[in-house]
């Protein structure tokens, strides 16, 4: 079994419960809107990351980030990006398992043709009413997954 936090809008805070709710994860991806460099640092300190840009992504320490990455893991295939609004592909047919993004600070899961849609919502800070939340993608018997974690904040 492997698992793979899934973690965006983070807006350059990283607090304490999303580190503590990646833990144990085999990768990360953050699908953008990171804020700061030392976001990424953090990460790192947990897991291999993988991390695409988002549109709050400026200056010199973002622009090596691409702004869609393609992730393998385990012979699955996820398609990373920011926003979901700006996929331009099928990802059933390109033989994606899942699709991540972030950007509506929104959690939201959905499988439509095969494909998990993961957006793991912000878990940078809290904006309107919306929880503060990761996801995880659990990959066992070839199968992935997916699920949203609220984080308990205040």
């Amino acid at each position: 079994m492997r698992f793979i936090g899934v973690i965006s809008d983070t807006h350059g805070l990283m607090r304490p419960e999303a580190i503590t709710a990646l833990g144990g994860c085999d990768l990360i991806l953050h699908a953008g809107d990171i804020g700061r460099p030392e976001v990424l640092d953090t990460l790192r300190s947990i897991a291999p990351v993988v991390a695409v840009r988002g549109n709050v992504d400026k200056g010199a320490w973002a622009e090596p980030l691409p702004e869609r990455e393609v992730v393998r893991i385990d012979g699955r295939c996820i398609y990373l990006m920011h926003n979901l609004k700006e996929l331009n592909l099928n990802p059933a047919a390109a033989g994606f398992a899942a699709v991540v993004s972030g950007h509506s600070h929104q959690p939201k899961i959905r499988k439509e043709g095969g494909v998990c849609y993961l957006n793991p919502g912000s878990a940078g800070p809290r904006r309107f009413k919306l929880p503060v939340s990761i996801g995880r993608l659990v990959l066992s018997d070839g199968e992935l997954c997916g699920e949203i974690v609220e984080l308990d904040v205040y």
